[in-house]
């Protein structure tokens, strides 16, 4: 931690930058906003852009030059290469390379870095609209999610299970943002809960 205290990298694409929500409900700030709350102070810094798969966020981190350390590292990556019918092999190279890459961001401790896993995006009404089968999108992103909590945990990284809760949203508007797709603020202050513990034992132990 510097002066001015810790520093979130959060790496990932619509999800993480919040897609159709305002800036104060995109999840790394609730969870800033959250720790700060507990006298944790803690920025976010965002690399993420909607429509990204994993070969485009490796790009992604090459042309924003990030490099250095920083306290705290997350990673939620993956629905972008299931939607654009990407071979799953491409995903699981992509993901092991960039989970290596986040735990070299987090000075090689995997304690300081955390996964979450892929919303289902199966359930909401951009997908009803399109004639999308949610079974088999559930399947798809089973399958993404095993695997990337297989390679999380062979490197010790903590892996947040937020997929099942994603699944409220069939019987809960609430949970989806305006365009009909992505979560609203309230889903992902529903993330936050579930890796808050895991983010705060973190910061507070240092």
């Amino acid at each position: 931690m510097n002066e001015d205290g810790f520093i979130h990298l959060a790496l990932g694409d619509s999800y993480t930058i919040g897609e159709a929500v305002d800036v104060d409900e995109r999840w790394p700030v609730q969870l800033a906003n959250r720790l700060r709350a507990d006298s944790i102070k803690i920025d976010p810094v965002i690399v993420a852009t909607t429509g990204w798969t994993t070969d485009e966020l490796q790009a992604g981190i090459v042309k924003a030059d990030v490099e250095g350390t920083y306290d705290f590292v997350s990673l939620l990556i993956g629905v972008n290469n299931q939607y654009r019918g990407y071979p799953v092999e491409q995903y699981e190279k992509e993901f092991k390379s960039l989970l290596d890459q986040a735990i070299e961001f987090a000075g090689g401790n995997p304690y300081n870095v955390m996964v979450v896993s892929i919303p289902d995006y199966g359930v909401t009404p951009f997908a009803k609209k399109k004639m999308l089968l949610e079974e088999k999108i559930a399947k798809e992103l089973d399958n993404y999610n095993a695997i990337a909590e297989k390679i999380s945990k062979l490197r010790d990284v903590k892996f947040i299970d937020i997929t099942p809760g994603s699944r409220k949203a069939k019987n809960d508007p609430s949970l989806i943002a305006s365009d009909g797709l992505h979560p609203s603020g309230k889903m992902y202050e529903m993330w936050v809960d579930q890796m808050y513990d895991h983010v705060f034992n973190n910061l507070s132990s240092r």
